[in-house]
């Protein structure tokens, strides 16, 4: 029986060390054809992330406050690191997938990686990316082992086959609504060069 540790936190906490994301400056993300502007410094984890196409910020520490970055995911690909591909294979990305689907292979991606049984979905609506036709999504979870009831709100869109998502989660007490215009001001900053 897999043990249920919240994995997804241990990735983001990672093993590297953080560099301050100044304000007002283009940078790249997630190694893709993306760069953001924030309005506001974050912290950019320099370790290991949750996928190998994703990088995370935080503004006061992975479990407070986490941006997640998911940068050109192509067909076949998974959000997240595989822990136990054998008995527990993430669900993985494809081209032609909707919105919907989309949704549905975040909220699988959790379920596998952390092993909550505690995640909805509450809402899904079109919302540009980059420039292009993309989607938002809102969504609620807790951890196994952990009692904090989680919000977050995901930006996405497919280009050329691959998927770009944005990803804010916070606890839901303060942090998550203290941030939440951070995090849209990076989304809505967000450019694509491909």
């Amino acid at each position: 029986m897999r043990a249920a540790v919240p994995i997804l936190a241990l990735l983001l906490t990672g093993c590297g060390d953080y560099v301050l994301v100044p304000p007002g400056r283009a940078v790249g993300v997630a190694k893709a054809a993306m760069t953001v502007t924030p309005d506001r410094a974050w912290n950019r984890n320099g370790g290991l992330g949750p996928g190998k196409r994703a990088e995370s910020w935080t503004r006061d520490g992975a479990m407070l406050n986490d941006l997640t970055f998911y940068g050109g995911i192509a067909d076949g690909e998974t959000l997240f690191r595989e822990v136990d591909k054998r008995e527990a294979p993430l669900p993985r990305f494809a081209a032609g997938m909707s919105a919907p689907e989309i949704a549905e292979l975040l909220e699988r991606s959790y379920r596998v990686a952390t092993g909550t049984t505690l995640f909805a979905l509450d809402a899904l609506a079109p919302m540009p990316l980059a420039g292009q036709a993309g989607f938002v999504m809102r969504y609620r979870y807790t951890l196994p082992g952990d009692d904090v009831a989680r919000r977050g709100e995901a930006r996405g869109v497919v280009v050329g086959g691959r998927l770009y998502l944005l990803t804010y989660e916070a606890p839901a007490i303060h942090y998550f609504e203290r941030d939440l215009a951070a995090f849209r001001a990076v989304a809505d900053s967000a450019r694509l060069n491909t």
